[in-house]
């Protein structure tokens, strides 16, 4: 049997599924096949990596530098998340928090981490084979939130955020061959809106130069809540298993509050206390 999980991110409030996974860690929970998008796939990274600790220290330590987030980075770079900093400084060989490679792509599973192709506004699926040491412009494309980052280029093609276009990949992972999911949510869900004003206004900023991408923002909420109401149906068949906040303890995408984002990681690592159990049935 193929147990898969899925992270779905979500800016600082991924700090939720950095708490699931060091729950994992401590509890030598394995899963077969893991994908994550945007700030989960940097928690599947550290996972797979068996670096407990790891990312909780990117939400609560690094997040409060200039160079990981700032206005100063959107002025003088065009991004106001500094993704080389983050993926390339702190992460690389030799960085101050470098991500045990190796380990990772000895992971005894797969790796999935999503992006959005900026030009035709699909999904793009990249698998270990597209990390190598030292370069993980996958993450960082997973990563880049449109308007706010400017898009990365993986291959010479440009990507943003891969929850535009594929937020919540469990009809991917089971496609992939998976029986079972642990689906890691960062918002309660008694709080799924219909409509995302956020995104109609992004959507429209993007549409001169990025007309696809622009259209699959558009879509983004109604796939998030198509997604959502599947899993919900495939946990009544015992088949997913959703993890996620009561509350966001009052968390948005990039919200700076040392003490919210600890008692979110805290939520995290207490309700994944029902992962153990789901995985071994």
């Amino acid at each position: 049997m193929m147990v898969g999980v899925v992270d779905v991110g979500g800016g600082l409030r991924g700090v939720y599924g950095a708490g699931v996974f060091d729950r994992c860690i401590d509890e030598n929970i394995r899963f077969d096949y893991c994908i994550g998008v945007s700030a989960g796939s940097a928690n599947i990274a550290s996972y797979t990596a068996g670096q407990r600790g790891r990312n909780y220290r990117f939400f609560t330590d690094y997040t409060f530098r200039k160079e990981y987030m700032s206005l100063s980075n959107f002025i003088h770079s065009g991004s106001y998340l500094g993704l080389d900093y983050i993926y390339s400084t702190l992460t690389n060989q030799g960085g101050e928090d470098p991500l045990d490679f190796k380990t990772m792509s000895e992971f005894n599973g797969v790796i999935k981490t999503v992006a959005t192709n900026a030009l035709t506004g699909q999904p793009q699926y990249f698998g270990i084979d597209d990390y190598s040491l030292n370069d993980y412009g996958v993450l960082k494309a997973s990563c880049a939130l449109p308007v706010v980052c400017k898009p990365v280029s993986v291959g010479g093609v440009a990507y943003f955020d891969g929850g535009i276009a594929d937020p919540v990949p469990i009809e991917k992972a089971f496609t992939d061959g998976c029986d079972k999911l642990v689906l890691i949510l960062t918002k309660p869900l008694a709080q799924i809106p219909e409509k995302n004003p956020r995104n109609e206004l992004t959507a429209r900023l993007l549409k001169r130069n990025y007309p696809k991408l622009s259209e699959s923002l558009c879509l983004m909420q109604s796939r998030y809540n198509d997604s959502i109401r599947k899993a919900l149906e495939y946990q009544k068949q015992g088949r997913v298993l959703i993890i996620a906040p009561d509350d966001c303890c009052g968390m948005k995408t990039l919200t700076k509050d040392r003490e919210k984002i600890d008692r979110l990681y805290t939520k995290g690592y207490e309700n994944a206390a029902k992962i153990k159990e789901f995985v071994r049935l």
